[in-house]
């Protein structure tokens, strides 16, 4: 696929991505960001990686091409995705949507948790309405997925 931008549409991406790449060095450490940033655990787990499409077999298939990945056949715990595993020990599984009001595209993290029932309640008092409270996969461990600020996550326990 080509794209075929205008002088002043890559004029304006060139300076919207340099916006975004100049802004992180530009902010001054401060006492009050350090300590907040010291609070904040040091990485997120990125469990899981799903994306639900309705065009599985091209987004599989680039996927494998660009990033060197083997995605195997369709599991059933999992809606039915085709799972690759990451190099980092996560996973994405690529499915198509398994109900209309699911609503396609969708790119949905699942984040590592240690307690996913401790992570529920402190997504549901910071407001997230949850679509899944936690739900076993036997032999993956739990997961849940909620909605916040128009984006949708999921919690992974093992």
């Amino acid at each position: 696929m080509t794209f075929n931008l205008t002088r002043g549409a890559r004029a304006a991406l060139t300076a919207s991505l340099m916006c975004f790449i100049a802004a992180p060095m530009a902010m001054a450490e401060t006492p009050e960001t350090a300590e907040a940033a010291s609070a904040l655990p040091a990485t997120i787990d990125i469990q899981y990686l799903e994306i639900v499409t309705t065009d599985v077999d091209t987004t599989i298939e680039t996927l494998e091409d660009v990033h060197g990945v083997s995605f195997g056949d369709p599991v059933p715990g999992f809606g039915f995705a085709r799972i690759a595993e990451l190099s980092n020990g996560g996973q994405i599984g690529v499915r198509a949507p398994l109900s209309p009001d699911e609503g396609a595209p969708v790119v949905r993290p699942y984040l590592g948790v240690e307690d996913i029932e401790a992570a529920i309640a402190a997504a549901q008092a910071s407001g997230a309405q949850f679509a899944m409270l936690a739900t076993e996969i036997p032999g993956y461990g739990k997961f849940a997925i909620y909605f916040q600020g128009g984006i949708q996550y999921g919690l992974w326990e093992k």
